[in-house]
């Protein structure tokens, strides 16, 4: 499936449109491509489309209402989610949290049927980690200890800042930002992080992705998974 357009993210948001029933109840994802599906959610929903979503952020929950898209919690029956990502490697694992949502984007799509990704053809990647830092998002108490054991992977943890001060999560932890380089063996990395006390989550999502919808230049496609 295709469509010619040269409004990347506005085009993304419409094909993604098209997975939305009536009566859904819609994962909210955070970024510019979700944000542009919110908006063009909002509009839908303007027009009279009965949908309602569950934000990722706090900043998204903001978006979604003031556009006027009624929201619901981890109560409902999520049908899919729309989010974005930051890498996309050719079996659809994903690099996620360089906005800093990584874990409410992981529970909303974990609650979901199916999640839908959101990307322009630049964040696709051979190897996951080629293109930025992978975010592992880590309790404030535990951050000394974290680092260490960062650094022991090798991985260059650097705090993620904000106007000079720690940059602090929806959840009220901190981000370290890693400069793993190139990943040969996600899985594997993802145990070894997640095995270090005080790590709430990483940005690596393996197998997640149902589809990722891919604006390549003026036209949308669409990247399948083979087998969830």
């Amino acid at each position: 499936m295709a469509a010619a357009t040269n409004e990347p993210l506005a085009a993304l948001a419409t094909h993604a449109l098209g997975f939305v029933k009536a009566g859904d109840v819609v994962g909210l994802g955070s970024g510019r491509a979700a944000g542009a599906f919110v908006r063009a959610l909002a509009a839908r929903v303007r027009d009279g489309l009965r949908a309602r979503g569950v934000p990722t952020s706090d900043e998204t929950e903001r978006l979604a209402r003031e556009l006027g898209i009624d929201l619901v919690g981890l109560e409902a029956d999520i049908e899919l989610t729309v989010d974005g990502a930051d890498e996309v490697d050719g079996r659809l694992n994903l690099i996620k949290g360089h906005g800093g949502a990584l874990v409410r984007e992981r529970i909303v799509a974990a609650a979901s049927r199916r999640q839908i990704i959101l990307i322009t053809s630049d964040k696709l990647v051979e190897t996951l980690g080629a293109r930025g830092p992978l975010p592992v998002e880590v309790m404030p108490f535990a951050v000394p200890l974290c680092r260490r054991r960062l650094e022991n992977l090798e991985l260059k943890p650097t705090l993620r800042m904000q106007s000079e001060r720690p940059f602090v999560t929806d959840n009220f932890n901190v981000i370290f930002d890693c400069a793993t380089g190139p990943i040969e063996d996600p899985a594997r990395l993802e145990r070894e992080i997640r095995a270090i006390p005080g790590v709430i989550d990483t940005g690596l999502f393996l197998g997640t992705a149902d589809m990722v919808v891919v604006a390549d230049g003026g036209i949308v496609r669409e990247l399948v998974r083979s087998s969830r």
